[in-house]
């Protein structure tokens, strides 16, 4: 029995891209062979919520799966055969059927008559094969690819260039920015090629290294900001690190700021992968004292330290 995504996810079926996400990138860092040390059901559970993930992150993927369920790539077929078949599909003696692991989604099959060899027809559809026929090309067996990625490489986007096989053809891929730590990524085609058949499909396994500078936090990104004691103090103008445009962002911090406080810069985070918008920075100040002092900072730091005495 096939499994429902929505339940491999652990979420509802009216769960929005966000919960999903969160949800995939939890799982996915639990199950992670990288983590699990090559358990073997780990492993397996990693590729069920990765392929969970392929279909309900995809928009126009995860409406065919909410309507047709296990037969979601089929969908354009079956559609096409409802049109053929005056809006249903009319296969007499089958009953319903239901779809997705939700018992209240289902497909009326109704009544057509004398439609043949069903045989034939699902043959059609569903790739299968008549009694008789030639044997189709087999086809291309699939590829996983895992890949290392540095954050900024995940920000901006890149390509990498594969060799398909010995002595196969090389293959460069582009990768959308957005990519996550723990990510598989499917392209469809780029697999194994027979030359004759339908190639098979390359799966890519993320893996993006941790950066020196920034914290990622989903798709916020937190950055530490030095703030020298006397612009604390007295309020002033910081920059703040980033990894687009100029690398230098401008932030003004209010009179008062105190050590460990956190900024947040709206939409100057990690790209959301294949969607809109960013999320944002999240700058935290770390304060920093002159060193060496010199003699008058010096000597105005203790008479700080009288004033504060004072006023205790």
């Amino acid at each position: 029995m096939a499994q429902d995504f929505y339940q491999v996810l652990g979420v509802n079926r009216d769960a929005s891209e966000r919960d999903i996400s969160s949800a995939y990138r939890r799982l996915a860092r639990q199950y992670h062979p990288d983590v699990t040390g090559g358990d073997r059901q780990a492993e397996e559970r990693f590729k069920q919520v990765n392929a969970a993930n392929d279909v309900l992150s995809d928009p126009a993927r995860r409406a065919a799966y909410d309507r047709w369920g296990d037969q979601w790539e089929h969908a354009e077929q079956l559609e096409e055969m409802q049109r053929q078949n005056g809006g249903g599909f009319g296969l007499g003696g089958f009953g319903n059927r239901s779809f997705g692991g939700d018992p209240n989604v289902r497909v009326e099959f109704g009544d057509m008559g004398d439609i043949g060899d069903l045989g034939d027809i699902f043959g059609s559809f569903f790739g299968g094969q008549r009694a008789g026929a030639p044997p189709r090309p087999a086809r291309g067996r699939d590829i996983e690819h895992s890949v290392n990625f540095s954050l900024r490489e995940a920000f901006h986007g890149t390509t990498r260039t594969l060799q398909r096989g010995a002595g196969g053809s090389r293959l460069e891929l582009t990768i959308p920015p957005g990519v996550s730590d723990g990510q598989r990524i499917k392209f469809t085609g780029k697999g194994e090629e027979t030359g004759v058949g339908q190639s098979g499909d390359l799966f890519l396994n993320v893996q993006v290294d941790d950066d020196p500078v920034f914290e990622r936090r989903g798709d916020n990104l937190l950055v530490p900001v030095d703030v020298p004691v006397t612009t604390a103090a007295l309020g002033g103008e910081v920059a703040v690190r980033s990894l687009s445009g100029s690398g230098r962002l401008a932030l003004r911090i209010p009179a008062g700021t105190q050590n460990g406080r956190v900024f947040r810069l709206a939409g100057q985070g990690m790209p959301r992968f294949r969607g809109d918008g960013r999320g944002d920075i999240l700058a935290e100040v770390r304060l920093r004292i002159p060193e060496p002092l010199s003699p008058e900072q010096t000597e105005l730091f203790r008479r700080l330290r009288q004033l504060e005495g004072d006023d205790q």
